[in-house]
């Protein structure tokens, strides 16, 4: 299914211990350096890490001209969504409900672009190489957790509001409560255009594929983030986003 090439950039799965512990600083550097959150317990040591690390494939985003990686990501596949107890997400999330979603589900994790790479291609290869994936194994339900910098509701309660008010998951999908905080979403006035430009990037693209989140957020001190579960069903993307995914993996 990989790598997939586009000019002089590159997506590639790991194939070595030194190609996940080079995505491990990355992930490092843009969500713990980044946010002033080195040497906290929790710190690898200039590596970000996980259990669940092992069970993933990484994909990576370099530049095949000097070999920089530029960005990662790492993929749990699961072939039926009975399993979704073993992801990152369901630690969080009671997905009790989700149990009966037919066909393989995949979740998306730790998605970073490096800071000083602001060429959009890259986010472009990026997507295409995930829309291989998805295509090749069948998936169905593309997840994962979205997650707002800071852990301070009120900070992001316009966009909380957006999501309480357009995008809750259908009832008989949505995640429950599971996690030791979480923050209903708020029943809050917001002005559209504002709100969405204050989304995440990855929650905003998820949104434009049709994704729903759970109705509740969940306050994770480690990675000093709020985040909200969401759900792509792959059936429901609007047909000219399906089409321009499959033109970059293609």
């Amino acid at each position: 299914m990989l790598p997939l090439c586009k000019g002089h950039y590159i997506a590639r799965l790991a194939e070595t211990s030194a190609d996940v512990a080079a995505a491990q600083s990355l992930r490092h550097r843009c969500f713990r350096t980044a946010r002033g959150l080195d040497g906290v317990a929790s710190d690898g040591g200039g590596q970000d890490r996980d259990n669940f690390d092992a069970q993933c494939l990484h994909v990576l985003i370099e530049d095949s001209d000097t070999g920089a990686l530029l960005g990662c990501y790492r993929l749990l596949l699961l072939t039926t969504a009975r399993d979704l107890g073993r992801s990152y997400a369901g630690q969080f999330y009671d997905l009790t409900a989700l149990a009966g979603f037919a066909g393989p589900v995949l979740e998306l994790g730790r998605f970073c672009i490096d800071a000083a790479c602001s060429d959009p291609d890259v986010l472009r290869i990026a997507w295409g190489a995930m829309t291989r994936v998805v295509d090749t194994e069948g998936v169905t339900l593309l997840f994962g957790c979205s997650s707002f910098e800071g852990t301070d509701p009120v900070a992001h309660a316009e966009a909380l509001g957006l999501l309480a008010s357009r995008h809750l998951a259908p009832a008989v999908w949505r995640p429950g409560r599971k996690a030791a905080e979480v923050v209903p979403l708020p029943d809050h006035p917001f002005d559209a255009r504002r709100a969405m430009a204050a989304m995440p990037p990855l929650l905003r693209t998820y949104l434009g594929m049709g994704g729903w989140v759970s109705d509740h957020a969940v306050v994770d001190r480690d990675l000093n983030t709020l985040h909200v579960f969401t759900g792509v069903e792959i059936a429901a993307i609007p047909p000219a986003r399906a089409r321009l995914l499959r033109v970059v993996a293609s």
